[in-house]
């Protein structure tokens, strides 16, 4: 037997019925008549008891005889089995698991500190029971071994000064990552028959040694790009500006002129302080 199988088991609430009229009934009945035959009927109810087993929503019970695998009652109720069976609970709820804040190095050698949400259940009773010795740790190192592999195969952030053009990273692709990282703890759980519902990167930082300098780093790309933008909407004032000056025809302006108006307007409008105006009060050479 290597796959699951799904055990009909008696009725519980008949056999409790005949557990009680038995036990009690042999109990009153040797009190009564002091018959030492009663007593075989107190131990044949003794015998039965074993057999009851109660199985909650969404739980199960897996089934042995000697070793030997019989099956897995999953409907809910009170049944009753054979009593020798050795009968082993395991939940079939979702459950939740946070990993620790992991120390990995990403795609491009730099320490990140990174940890997951993993939402899973077992789906096989009879994978989750025989084939790993304990599913629950078996879960644990998986999805540890699964995190480390994730963080090197994508980097933190993209950054053009070294030559990416990553368009997964683990910073911004996070249904991506997600992804991923779901499909590859789906492939190791398989075996012990666990089913992801669903996982998700809890945590993403770079690591303490190198995280002041990294946030210089990304304030110092976005203040690049800020500026980029500030440039380019400072050319395209300036050039409006000449534009309509020399459609208007409001002044002449030579070339050394133009150079200067240009130069004053790009250190206005690019300048991250106010300008301080300077009133001309003599002529366009002075």
């Amino acid at each position: 037997m290597t796959q699951e199988k799904d055990l009909k088991a008696s009725n519980g609430y008949i056999m409790l019925f005949v557990f009680l009229l038995l036990f009690f009934g042999s109990i009153i009945g040797f009190i009564i008549l002091s018959n030492a035959w009663f007593i075989l009927g107190i131990i044949i109810a003794l015998f039965i008891l074993p057999g009851l087993i109660l199985v909650n929503p969404n739980g199960s019970r897996v089934l042995l005889l000697f070793g030997d695998y019989k099956g897995t009652v999953k409907k809910n109720g009170l049944f009753w089995v054979n009593p020798f069976y050795t009968k082993k609970k395991i939940s079939l709820r979702a459950r939740n698991f946070d990993s620790e804040r992991l120390k990995v190095n990403d795609k491009l050698g730099n320490p990140v500190m990174i940890s997951t949400i993993l939402v899973w259940r077992v789906r096989d009773t009879y994978k989750a029971s025989f084939d790993v010795d304990n599913f629950e740790n078996f879960v644990v190192v998986q999805t540890d071994a699964a995190v480390r592999k994730l963080a090197s195969l994508y980097p933190y952030d993209n950054f053009a000064d070294e030559g990416l053009d990553e368009d997964i990273t683990l910073r911004s692709s996070v249904n991506e990552v997600s992804d991923a990282l779901e499909k590859e703890l789906e492939e190791r759980l398989h075996i012990a028959g666990i089913e992801v519902l669903e996982a998700r990167i809890g945590y993403l930082a770079y690591a303490n040694e190198i995280a002041s300098a990294m946030l210089k780093r990304q304030q110092a790309t976005a203040i690049v790009a800020a500026r980029h933008k500030i440039v380019e909407g400072a050319v395209s004032m300036v050039e409006m500006a000449l534009d309509q000056l020399s459609a208007k025809e409001l002044v002449d302006l030579d070339a050394e002129r133009r150079a200067a108006m240009v130069s004053n307007l790009m250190v206005v409008l690019c300048s991250d302080k106010d300008a301080t105006p300077v009133v001309n009060a003599g002529t366009l050479n002075h």
